[in-house]
């Protein structure tokens, strides 16, 4: 991965060594009408892994930062943001920043067969070159929405995971959302952080038997 950068230590959550991904390129000739279209569920994938471009695509659609005022893809209540992005492919597990479009290393080594275990041995997640798994911590919305904060939480775990798909479609790839698992054990072995809800899923890789 190119480029690493300092952690920022008022950015809460940012200890170690982040390292920059390149900037997302979605191709512009894949209009959302077409995308919206070719999406399906797909479970089968290629054993290859997924391109650092790809993956930052996948990211800054789920939750980059859009705007010059650190507005992100997709909507949040309040604009507080209290969904995070962990990456899990061979090589490790991963936190994504939207500040910087940077990825923190939580764990090394192959963790999808510990991911599949907890999404009930679903051989979609074990195969897939990547999965995101999407987490969020309703006390960051808790001071403002109160008894409705998990609920707002589970709405956005919806709109980054549609986009996800979206984009996965737009960049040639196969993707499947995945809801079943034990919260637990994904909480566990995605590194999610203590008070954090291990809330979805989405396996992506690159189609089996081509595009």
């Amino acid at each position: 991965m190119p480029g690493r950068q300092r952690s920022n230590p008022r950015d809460p959550g940012t200890a170690g060594d982040w390292r920059s991904l390149p900037p997302p390129r979605i191709p512009a000739g894949v209009a959302l009408a077409e995308a919206m279209a070719a999406r399906r569920s797909r479970r089968e994938f290629a054993r290859r892994p997924l391109s650092m471009d790809q993956v930052s695509g996948l990211l800054w659609a789920g939750q980059g930062v859009t705007s010059p005022d650190g507005r992100r893809a997709a909507p949040s209540a309040g604009a507080l943001y209290p969904v995070t992005l962990v990456l899990v492919d061979g090589s490790g597990v991963f936190r994504y920043r939207p500040a910087g479009h940077a990825l923190l290393q939580l764990l090394a080594g192959d963790r999808r067969a510990a991911l599949a275990a907890a999404a009930l041995g679903q051989a979609c997640v074990a195969e897939a070159a990547a999965n995101v798994v999407i987490g969020a911590d309703p006390e960051r919305l808790r001071p403002v929405y109160r008894d409705r904060s998990e609920r707002y939480c589970l709405l956005e775990a919806g709109h980054v995971a549609q986009n996800l798909l979206l984009a996965a479609t737009a960049l040639g790839l196969a993707a499947v959302p995945v809801g079943a698992f034990d919260d637990r054990r994904l909480h566990e072995a995605a590194g999610l952080e203590e008070g954090s809800l291990a809330l979805y899923l989405v396996a992506v890789g690159v189609p089996a038997g081509g595009a």
